[in-house]
């Protein structure tokens, strides 16, 4: 039957952390997306996407952007359409960044902070980020097409200590480069 497999097609992913304390500066969280193609799987993203925006081709889209953590449920929501991209494009790493405007701040300083990545009703992933308290940005999920061009998840969190302009270039790189 795994011949017949279709791979992942569209899946979510959603961030979620607390506010900052009263008085202090918002923690400010994004997620981030690259994509790669099969030119340069581990070298400069085709484009990215974050900060409100969507891919050129409509296949990602971030659909809920915030800026400081408050509402509900999860602060930000990216949907992925995998079974949609272009033949060329091979991998999406997916990451968290943390903004750096108000000084250093780690994901240990961040209340709250969990990441789950699910395909349907399916939970694909989920994290509270404590294994990379330490950092300041973490790839939290990464897709890439197989022998028989679907798409598979490859789970784990990886920790960078990198602000978002030198994580957006660098997110997705081989894991211990």
């Amino acid at each position: 039957m795994s011949g017949l497999s279709k791979g992942i097609a569209r899946v979510e992913v959603a961030l979620r952390w607390d506010p900052s304390p009263l008085g202090t500066a918002a923690h400010d969280l994004d997620l981030i997306a690259g994509t790669f193609t099969a030119d340069d799987p581990y070298g400069d993203p085709a484009y990215l996407v974050h900060f409100d925006s969507r891919s050129p081709d409509g296949t990602i889209a971030l659909d809920r952007d915030s800026t400081d953590g408050r509402g509900l449920g999860d602060d930000e929501v990216m949907t992925l359409e995998l079974d949609r991209l272009a033949p060329r494009y091979v991998r999406v790493v997916v990451g968290v960044m943390i903004q750096q405007s108000a000084g250093r701040l780690t994901f240990g300083e961040v209340a709250g902070t969990g990441v789950r990545v699910r395909e349907g009703y399916a939970q694909l992933a989920s994290d509270d980020l404590s294994t990379v308290a330490g950092a300041t940005a973490a790839v939290v999920a990464e897709f890439a097409r197989d022998a028989a061009g679907n798409w598979v998840f490859r789970p784990g969190v990886r920790g960078f200590d990198a602000d978002p302009a030198t994580f957006a270039r660098i997110l997705g790189t081989r894991p211990g480069q």
